[in-house]
């Protein structure tokens, strides 16, 4: 695949945000709206031990907190929470870690923001990066995600499909799916089931006046 060429990069949280949801994508890094509720504001806080800048090593693990990444390919960019670098005998492998502050997701948002990680640190190392981790802060343990061909397909896409509507200036209409709007920060300003339903009715309106004007025409006149 071949990244678009923008201006500016992607940031790698965009492709989370894009997997979740392409229009609250476009509202936060294109339109550069946002809002806050009670569960970006304990992701905020979360995040923020993890990205206290520093390193250490221990036992042949040298442990890296938030390292900046790039990925020219992809035209993306982002701070990595935490990367261990194993030592080996042909140097050290990357293991990039995400913090999160809930539990593990049905979808795949936070894997292909991991997986994104992983992209950069390959280009920037010249060394495969097969695995890395999502510690959860609810569960209070590591998932181990391989970045196998299927998730590094599904990211490498939506880093083309958004860096599309970006390079376009596209915001996608809204569809409504409860399980996830409703703990969207942006629901009430990106308002799903009223400009679905607003949708919905005025064709239904319209589907309507088109059948009674057909009606009316197939009357016969005296």
């Amino acid at each position: 695949m071949v990244a678009l060429e923008l201006d500016s990069p992607i940031p790698i949280s965009a492709l989370q945000h894009a997997v979740y949801c392409l229009r609250q994508a476009a509202l936060i890094h294109i339109e550069r709206v946002w809002a806050e509720n009670r569960l970006t504001a304990e992701g905020r806080v979360f995040h923020g031990v993890a990205h206290e800048a520093g390193s250490r090593k221990s036992r042949g693990v040298r442990r890296v907190n938030a390292l900046p990444l790039a990925c020219k390919r992809l035209n993306i960019v982002g701070v990595a929470d935490v990367v261990e670098f194993h030592a080996g005998p042909d140097g050290e492998t990357a293991f990039p870690i995400e913090y999160k502050r809930g539990k593990p997701k049905l979808h795949r948002a936070d894997e292909v923001q991991l997986c994104a990680q992983a992209l950069c640190l390959e280009e920037m190392t010249d060394r495969p990066v097969r695995t890395g981790a999502l510690f959860y802060g609810e569960t209070k343990r590591r998932v181990v995600v391989s970045f196998d061909a299927e998730l590094r397909k599904l990211t490498e896409g939506t880093a083309i499909v958004f860096g599309a509507l970006v390079g376009e200036g596209r915001t996608p209409p809204p569809v409504w799916k409860a399980s996830r709007c409703r703990a969207c920060s942006l629901v009430e300003l990106c308002r799903p089931q009223a400009m679905t339903k607003s949708a919905l009715s005025f064709r239904q309106r319209a589907i309507a006046a088109a059948f009674a004007l057909g009606s009316a025409a197939d009357e016969p006149t005296s």
